[in-house]
C-alpha cells in the first residue's frame, strides 16, 4: 500500500511537470512555426550581399534618393528658369548639381544589390512638380523654398537613420553621400530667406498625407489650391536599368 501510494504520488508530480513544460514551450513552438523566432522572417527582412546585409530599410532608402533625384532634378531646372532671385537660382543650381550625382551613384548600386529602381515620381511629388509649373513670379519662389526645404528635413532623419544601423558598405556609402547632399540643399533653401521655419515645424510633426493636391506648407495668394497631373514639361534623370541577375 505505502508503495503503491508513492508511485502514484511520484507519477502525479511527474505528469504535472511535464504538461508545464508544455505549456512553457508551446508560445515559443508557435512562434517558431509562425514565423517570428525562425529564420525564414529574418530571411524575408535581410539579404546576403558580398557587400554586407541588405535590410528592407537600405532597399527602400536607395528607391528614395532615385526618387528624390526623379523631381528634385526638374525641379532644380525650373528654379533655374523662372526663379525671380539669384539665391532661388542658387538653389535650383544645388539640386541639379546634388541629384546628378547621387542618382549616378544610385543607378550603380542598385543593380548590383538586386534592387528595382522607379522611373517617374510618385503622384505627391508629381503634385509639387504641378506645383511649380503653374507658379510665377514671388509665388514660385516661395512655394519652391518651403516644400522642398519641408521634404529635405523630413528625409534627412531617414539617412541618419540609414547610416546608424546599415551593415551594407555600398548603402553606407551612398548615405554619406546623401547626408552631404541634402544638408546643402537645405542650406541653399534656407539662404534664399524665404523658408517660414515655424510652419515646417507643424507640418513635419502632422500626420503625412499620400496625395498629389498637397501645396506648399505657406501658399501665397493665388496659389493653386488643387494640383492636377503636370504636362511633361520638364526633363527627367537617366532611366534605371534592370537588376543584375545574381549569379
Amino acid at each position: 500500500m505505502r508503495t503503491t501510494r508513492y508511485v502514484t504520488g511520484t507519477s502525479l508530480v511527474v505528469g504535472a511537470l511535464g504538461v508545464t513544460v508544455v505549456a512553457l514551450l508551446y508560445p515559443v513552438m508557435s512562434a517558431v512555426n509562425g514565423g517570428v523566432l525562425g529564420a525564414s522572417s529574418v530571411s524575408a527582412q535581410t539579404t546576403a550581399t558580398q557587400y554586407g546585409p541588405l535590410t528592407d530599410l537600405d532597399r527602400s532608402f536607395v528607391v528614395k534618393v532615385r526618387l528624390a533625384g526623379l523631381w528634385e532634378f526638374p525641379a532644380g531646372q525650373m528654379a533655374q528658369q523662372k526663379g525671380t532671385t539669384q539665391a532661388v537660382k542658387t538653389a535650383g543650381q544645388h539640386l541639379i548639381d546634388g541629384h546628378t550625382n547621387l542618382d549616378t551613384t544610385a543607378r550603380k548600386i542598385a543593380p548590383l544589390l538586386g534592387i528595382t529602381l522607379p522611373n517617374e515620381p510618385t503622384p505627391q511629388q508629381q503634385g509639387f512638380l504641378a506645383t511649380f509649373s503653374a507658379d510665377t513670379g514671388a509665388t514660385f519662389d516661395q512655394d519652391f523654398a518651403n516644400i522642398l526645404r519641408l521634404q529635405h528635413g523630413k528625409v534627412f532623419s531617414v539617412i541618419s537613420q540609414v547610416r546608424a544601423t546599415t551593415q551594407n558598405t555600398l548603402v553606407r556609402q551612398l548615405a554619406d553621400q546623401a547626408n552631404t547632399t541634402v544638408l546643402d540643399h537645405m542650406t541653399v533653401l534656407e539662404e534664399t530667406g524665404l523658408v517660414n521655419f515655424n510652419q515646417i515645424a507643424i507640418d513635419t510633426t502632422a500626420s503625412p498625407t499620400n496625395t498629389a493636391a498637397q501645396v506648399a506648407p505657406t501658399p501665397s495668394p493665388g496659389s493653386p489650391t488643387v494640383i492636377v497631373t503636370p504636362s511633361p514639361t520638364f526633363s527627367l534623370p537617366p532611366a534605371a536599368s534592370s537588376p543584375e541577375t545574381s549569379q
